[in-house]
């Protein structure tokens, strides 16, 4: 196993590079400090060939000028925030509203604008990068200056890991994840709307028009948000239910992971023969289809097109603040956050 780094531009008068893990399988996990953006991640298909299977640019400018938060870590609050406000302790906080009324991924300079600093790890079983940041009090309108470290650690049974945790010095919230398109596909040859998805959720959260939670929890029985036994991701797309209109077409959707299991998600792309396992602490996921992604820009060299790759969001539910019957994302002071989403590439046997 061994990690390369090398220059990958420069934003006002930082240093941006490109950290790539390799481990003894010829897989490869490439990312940049800006953001800690994964911008490629090479794995086998069933006949041993290497292909990304990640959406990326070639250039840091197109990073820069990203609106899909291609491979960032985003926060403080990953998901929307309904109108950008909340109450905390009997005070009001006002953030950004970057997403019409409400707050999106951390508002309009979350983590995925920033330059992390960035030292190598080393281990005996892993390598990997080691990510920091510190988020000021009053940041994007967020209470309490904030401590951050998120780790990236690739192993040699083909296992990515990503570690946040944090601590701040006063009372806030904290919910981080990684925004990852995957296209099991390799290279984007084909969408992914034949890849087959399992999820371990009973429940799906209900979206309003604005695609913020509506507070009730709807079970997935007899409906096309029932990924327990596996589902291809058109047959959601292609259905009439009113959530995947709201939606634009496909899915945008928080679920309640069954924390029995301890692979909750899993997503198999037949052709290629590859497959992708998560686990995770998270109490939910977000499955987004890229329903929205424009038809004009391009994917490295493929022009882009909708439903040309999915994120699965691990991470506390969307605006969980607001909603008291929903997990909490508030740490006290000196409490630590801490989250750990293990993504394991396999090929069908």
């Amino acid at each position: 196993m061994n990690i390369t780094v090398e220059p990958y531009g420069k934003i006002g008068d930082k240093e941006v590079n490109q950290y790539k893990l390799k481990n003894d399988n010829g897989m490869e996990v490439a990312f940049i400090n800006y953001g800690c953006i994964i911008t490629s991640i090479l794995a086998p298909d069933k006949d041993g060939r290497f292909e990304n299977i990640v959406l990326g640019y070639e250039s840091l400018q197109e990073y820069e000028r990203d609106t899909y938060f291609l491979g960032a870590v985003v926060g403080r609050i990953a998901g929307r925030i309904k109108g950008a406000a909340f109450e905390l302790d009997g005070k009001q906080y006002t953030l950004a509203k970057n997403d019409g009324a409400n707050h999106l991924h951390g508002g309009v300079k979350g983590y995925n604008r920033v330059v992390w600093a960035a030292e190598a790890i080393e281990e005996s079983e892993a390598v990997g990068v080691k990510f920091t940041h510190i988020s000021p009090d009053g940041d994007e309108g967020y209470p309490g200056e904030l401590k951050l470290a998120v780790s990236y650690l690739l192993n040699n049974d083909n296992e990515f890991s990503i570690t946040y945790s944090g601590t701040a010095d006063q009372k806030t919230i904290v919910n981080l994840t990684n925004h990852s398109y995957f296209n099991l596909s390799g290279n984007f040859k084909r969408d992914i709307l034949n890849h087959k998805l399992t999820i371990a959720a009973d429940h799906f959260l209900e979206l309003d028009g604005e695609l913020i939670p509506t507070g009730a929890l709807a079970s997935v029985d007899g409906t096309v948000f029932d990924f327990r036994e596996g589902r291809l991701i058109k047959s959601g797309s292609e259905s009439r239910d009113s959530q995947i209109s709201i939606a634009g077409g496909g899915y945008d959707h928080p679920f309640l992971l069954n924390k029995e299991k301890a692979d909750e998600i899993l997503l198999t792309d037949e052709e290629s023969g590859r497959t992708l396992t998560i686990s995770t602490d998270e109490a939910g996921v977000v499955l987004y289809t890229g329903n929205q992604i424009d038809e004009t820009s391009r994917f490295f060299e493929v022009p882009s097109k909708r439903y040309h790759g999915l994120c699965l969001e691990t991470q506390g539910l969307p605006d969980a603040i607001n909603q008291p019957a929903f997990p909490t994302w508030v740490i006290q002071a000196g409490e630590e956050y801490k989250s750990t989403t293990t993504y394991r590439f396999e090929t069908l046997r």
